[in-house]
């Protein structure tokens, strides 16, 4: 059996957001966080959200690196024209 890479339309989906292109972009764009906050101390996220988010950073396996693209992606504005 063939094993499906993890990608952000399934971590948002595993995380019960909408899990199209648009929507993607658009929780993206209205969620963006400060640089000195964690994505796991997002307002945001409800106590499971946070926990699968946790549980996926600590596998260090494929899904944290697509919650690390997700993090990158919440903290694009706080970190644009920085070098």
């Amino acid at each position: 059996m063939t094993q499906v890479r993890p990608r952000m339309t399934h971590l948002f989906a595993q995380l019960g957001l909408d899990s199209s292109a648009e929507g993607i972009a658009q929780f993206i764009h209205e969620h963006q966080l400060p640089k000195d906050v964690n994505l796991m101390e997002a307002p945001y996220w409800s106590d499971a959200q946070r926990q699968f988010l946790a549980e996926k950073i600590a596998s260090d396996g494929e899904w944290a690196i697509v919650v690390d693209q997700l993090n990158e992606s919440l903290h694009e504005d706080a970190t644009s024209g920085m070098e």
